[in-house]
């Protein structure tokens, strides 16, 4: 494997260092204003303590972080690959709306919205400073283009109209957030607007952030494709995604980015190498270009120490005969009702093993795709489990037949 230390080295060198992680203390409110990175040269203690607070799956290689929190998940085990101060409180920023887009499509897919519902636009959407999507003062603006308004443009005003919309008022509409946000696990959290404005109260965690980006690419699939749109045109105003990754090849497709000057410059994203998922949060970044760096970096990280193996495919028979009791067959093939793919590090790809466990005293009738076992991948980070399903129907034999089979005639 191709040492990855020197041009990591070389990006830790041309950014500057940031500010020491702030207290667990909550936030004050305060306007955000753009914040200058300092070219200044790490010293050998920031190098050191780059490394240091990082925890990193066991047998990866190393890797310096310069984001006050990070956290970099597999997707489809939930395991925790790479992580930095992941439990401490931060200010979310604009990774806030992340949970504002997540409830509005809830919504929509209950019904209680549809997308061309409109709300009106109050004095204070209107009046919002910040990342805006110029929604024009005492008119009304159509969910679509709020919803886009929030994932690409980053829109405050857009939350803003939309929370009054949905909820009544902002504050309303946080508590449903925070409800949310308890139903997903996310314990570290908790929600006082709509945007991610600074605010007292307004937290969150980069383990926490990583689970509502997973919840967002599982649990809306039909409008995630809006996160990796380059850009939206609203009002006659035409504003580009802010997420860095994706303009390049990383086959990142999500998911939002976020900056205040109590938070830094911070992105949640998510992406795809090989068919395997990554989710990644960082936060507390100098700049936009730290922001940038430090995400390629550290998803070129997973791609190098990484990769997926789909052990069973879908429709595969795992097991020739499984024995089947009182059918017109004895026996019924195995078949995988799922892929079972593990993420495993490429040093130890080759040490997979697959053991196959059967339904005991399995018995006809027998429906096609019945659940009748299951297939255990074992790897040196653990076990994954795949079901099997009966490969074919069966019927139940007559007592006749089974009187014949018993006594050894084939009938």
């Amino acid at each position: 494997m191709k040492p990855i230390y020197f041009s990591l080295l070389a990006t830790l060198f041309s950014i500057s260092t940031f500010a020491a992680k702030p207290p667990a203390t909550k936030p004050a409110a305060a306007k955000p204003k753009a914040a200058k990175a300092k070219e200044t040269k790490p010293t050998a203690a920031d190098l050191e303590q780059y490394y240091k607070d990082v925890v990193t799956y066991p047998g990866a290689t190393k890797v310096p972080v310069l984001a006050r929190e990070a956290i970099l998940i597999d997707y489809n085990s939930n395991r925790v690959l790479l992580e930095k101060h992941a439990d401490d409180r931060m200010v979310p920023s604009s990774m806030t709306k992340m949970m504002t887009s997540y409830l509005i499509i809830d919504k929509l897919r209950k019904g209680e919205l549809t997308i061309n519902s409109t709300f009106p636009v109050s004095e204070k959407a209107w009046r919002i400073q910040g990342s805006k999507t110029f929604v024009p003062l005492g008119q009304s603006v159509a969910v679509s283009d709020l919803l886009r308004g929030i994932i690409v443009q980053s829109g405050n005003d857009a939350c803003i109209v939309a929370a009054e919309g949905i909820s009544g008022g902002e504050t309303q509409f946080a508590a449903e957030m925070n409800q949310k946000s308890l139903a997903l696990g996310m314990k570290g959290t908790h929600f006082e607007n709509a945007s991610g404005w600074p605010q007292e109260g307004h937290y969150s965690t980069a383990r926490d952030l990583a689970t509502l980006s997973a919840a967002v690419v599982r649990d809306h699939p039909d409008y995630y494709a809006w996160y990796k749109e380059k850009d939206f045109t609203y009002n006659g105003i035409k504003q580009g995604n802010r997420n860095p990754l994706l303009y390049n090849n990383m086959n990142c497709d999500g998911i939002k980015t976020g900056h205040t000057d109590d938070g830094g410059y911070g992105v949640a994203a998510s992406c795809v190498d090989n068919g395997q998922r990554y989710i990644l949060v960082l936060n507390g970044l100098p700049s936009m270009q730290a922001r940038a760096d430090e995400a390629r970096k550290i998803i070129n990280w997973a791609k190098e120490n990484f990769v997926r193996k789909v052990v069973v495919k879908q429709g595969q028979t795992v097991f020739k005969a499984a024995p089947l009791k009182s059918g017109v067959k004895e026996v019924v093939p195995a078949v995988a009702a799922k892929d079972v793919d593990v993420l495993v590090l490429r040093s130890e790809q080759n040490k997979i093993q697959t053991q196959v466990f059967l339904t005991q005293d399995l018995q006809a009738p027998l429906n096609k795709g019945d659940r009748i076992g299951k297939v255990v991948v074992s790897t040196p980070s653990g076990k994954h489990e795949g079901v099997l399903v009966s490969g074919e129907g069966c019927e139940k034999i007559g007592f006749f037949k089974r009187a014949l089979r018993y006594i050894g005639i084939d009938a």
